[in-house]
């Protein structure tokens, strides 16, 4: 454990020698919309060493994140709790530090203090937040991924920095943690892809949006593993469910359009077309309501 951390653990044992490591996090939650992010977290840091780990009982709360209960024939066998972790990975030539998991409830400023320093510790060069956003966009068109940045010029071109303007907006831990680490000088940048707001399912095609942006920035090939064809899976049962009546047909060729135009919505008239079409499919293909 690093000096005067509460919070976090490194584990210098296990973790690998690093070399100018960066540092990729995504949390479940506030913009996490169809497990986008955290799914890409999880896809990068599969197989890789335990780096770091966090105080579950002092960022949790438990009655809202309780851990799952294991029950085999009548008999209590175990329980898997929440946990945050930070994992070590070497993809080509760079080393990654991902971290993920459910997005802690408590002690968020001193959670920032302490990333931070752990940033600092394994001398990172980059920090870069996986995020996902529902908007009023098709699921039959390319997944776009809007970027955050500390710096003019640190996203790559394909990628735009906004939206433009003052937004105030809740903030997810992502966030608080990107800023403060923008606060220390150190790079730092942020990719959040854009899904479709009447899916409230997983979006795999999503996840490769933000793994293959992660890749192209940091000159790797990202491993995808099996979401390529969770995404065709995806595709097909979505095309099924929007085409199984005339209004859904006709929403989805609207938000088509405007896409195909490269414009976001406008307006009143467009945000009562989207209440309109929630009431009429009481929440959109593929479930309840929209994430």
């Amino acid at each position: 454990m690093l000096s005067g951390m509460a919070l976090i653990r490194i584990l210098k044992r296990d973790a690998p020698a690093l070399k100018s490591p960066v540092v990729v996090a995504a949390f479940d939650g506030w913009v996490d919309a169809g497990r986008a992010a955290t799914t890409a977290g999880e896809q990068l840091a599969e197989g890789g060493a335990l780096a770091a780990t966090f105080d579950a009982d002092a960022i949790f709360d438990y009655r809202s994140r309780r851990p799952m209960l294991d029950i085999v024939d009548g008999s209590l066998i175990g329980l898997e709790w929440p946990e945050l972790t930070v994992r070590a990975v070497r993809l080509g030539e760079r080393d990654l530090l991902i971290l993920s998991g459910p997005e802690p409830d408590y002690r968020w400023r001193e959670l920032a203090t302490e990333v931070v320093a752990m940033v600092q510790q394994f001398e990172a060069t980059t920090w870069i937040s996986l995020g996902a956003i529902p908007v009023a966009t098709p699921h039959t068109r390319p997944v776009r991924v809007l970027g955050t940045a500390s710096a003019s010029g640190l996203l790559p071109p394909e990628v735009t920095q906004g939206p433009e303007g003052t937004l105030r907006v809740p903030s997810a831990l992502v966030s608080v943690l990107e800023l403060a680490v923008a606060r220390a000088r150190i790079p730092a940048l942020g990719f959040f892809a854009q899904v479709p707001h009447y899916i409230s399912a997983a979006y795999p095609n999503a996840s490769i949006a933000l793994l293959e942006h992660v890749g192209r920035f940091l000159g790797i090939e990202p491993p995808l593993g099996t979401l390529p064809q969770k995404a065709l899976e995806t595709r097909s049962l979505l095309d099924a469910a929007t085409t199984a009546d005339d209004s859904t047909k006709a929403y989805v060729a609207r938000l088509e359009e405007m896409a195909d135009e490269a414009r976001l919505p406008e307006g009143d008239d467009l945000i009562a077309d989207i209440e309109r079409f929630l009431r009429e499919r009481g929440g959109g293909p593929g479930s309840g309501r929209p994430n």
